[in-house]
């Protein structure tokens, strides 16, 4: 597990450099282990809101393997996944949902609300927490520098 979330990691690390919120994302192909698609949220650069980690690692994932449906695939993912993602987790197939950071604000799998308990057609196998401290920091770094930008104290 730690292998895949370090290189979501990775990921998210290229979007703080880039001043983009740092989520990294990684779709793995279960039976061979093989990453098979990745991505890292994009959104302020590309200025489009459907720019999350999760859609483009889902995308990414989608266009190697030549279909819509990923089955027997994993996604691993920084932060705990919005409802627009988990909808496209969902409508993927994707069969396990493995995050870092808990997202208290808009995190759909378990912590505002619990949408793979719903009675959607498909329902993946959730774990939290991975990784957890150092994805929830690169998170908490980000916004930390941004305070400091925005209040002109910049070092």
């Amino acid at each position: 597990m730690e292998k895949y979330m370090k290189r979501a990691l990775e990921l998210a690390r290229e979007a703080f450099n880039e001043g983009e919120v740092p989520v990294g994302a990684v779709v793995v192909k279960k039976t061979t282990g093989e990453i098979v698609g990745e991505g890292r949220n994009m959104r302020e650069g590309a200025k489009n809101a459907l720019a999350h980690a999760e859609l483009m690692a889902i995308d990414s994932a989608c266009r190697r393997l030549g279909g819509w449906r990923l089955p027997e695939c994993a996604i691993y993912v920084t932060l705990e996944p919005c409802p627009m993602c988990c909808g496209a987790i969902i409508n993927a197939r994707i069969d396990d949902v493995i995050f870092g950071a808990y997202d208290l604000k808009s995190g759909s799998a378990v912590s505002v609300q619990k949408m793979f308990t719903l009675p959607y057609n498909y329902r993946p196998e959730v774990t939290g927490g991975v990784m957890e401290e150092e994805c929830a920091g690169i998170l908490s770094e980000f916004f930390r520098q941004l305070r400091i930008k925005k209040s002109g104290n910049a070092q």
